[in-house]
């Protein structure tokens, strides 16, 4: 990949929107362990949107790998955390529950404000359609000048990339959200011991090969959707 300014500009987008949407997601966390009993994210500093804190607690998945990932396959990937008590959950299961689901719900109403805002600059004429083309995860929209370009693709980024993150992360499988969130319907004696099996390494590690092995099979027909919600009423087929 030839690093031209024009690609390192892209990359700038891309990781704006990407820090952004991480952030979000783990003050999320942050903010309903607080609101549930848990200070412990909120006493590391993680209820802010400011997104020095959570890089310096995951530099290698906020910084370096996302830089990697772009300079080889030219998208990012990478992850962030907040700590919480165990100690809480296992008193509190639903909350722990509730507390995880609130990451995933982050990300979708970004998705949602980036698909509002994409569909207000369409009617306006700030945006435009883009040709068969040029439409991708990161070019759902075209501007008709430089600022208006660079608008649209970070907003076609931070609709694409949380509903990635949103649907990801609700899969149940540790140590994504979606395996915490399963808490919510599990009887209190049953999660204790449900706890117990999601903090096993081997579990976290097979759930990571399953998920990444098989999320793509899942994301592509749900994206589409998404996209084809999003374009509603244009005329796109």
């Amino acid at each position: 990949m030839e690093f031209t300014p024009d690609l390192l500009l892209h990359g700038l987008v891309w990781y704006v929107a990407f820090v952004f949407s991480l952030t979000l997601h783990e003050a999320a966390h942050a903010w309903a362990a607080l609101k549930l009993g848990d200070p412990t994210a909120s006493e590391g500093g993680q209820v802010t949107l400011n997104p020095v804190p959570h890089i310096a607690r995951s530099p290698f998945g906020t910084v370096l790998v996302p830089l990697l990932s772009f300079g080889f396959m030219g998208w990012m990937m990478g992850w962030a955390s907040a700590p919480y008590d165990p100690a809480w959950a296992a008193r509190h299961p639903k909350r722990a529950g509730w507390m995880a689901l609130a990451g995933p719900v982050s990300n979708l109403f970004l998705m949602l404000w980036s698909g509002i805002a994409i569909r207000v600059g369409l009617a306006a004429g700030y945006f435009t359609l883009p040709t068969r083309d040029v439409l991708s995860f990161d070019r759902l929209v075209v501007g008709g000048d430089p600022t208006a370009d660079g608008v649209s693709v970070l907003l076609s980024i931070l609709f694409s990339l949380n509903f990635l993150l949103f649907l990801f992360n609700l899969l149940p499988l540790p140590p994504l959200d979606g395996s915490a969130v399963i808490q919510l319907v599990l009887p209190k004696r049953i999660s204790l011991r449900y706890q117990q099996l999601l903090a096993e390494p081997m579990f976290a590690l097979l759930g990571l090969i399953l998920a990444w092995r098989f999320f793509g099979v899942l994301f592509v027909p749900i994206y589409g959707v998404a996209v084809g919600l999003l374009y509603l009423g244009l005329g796109v087929s």
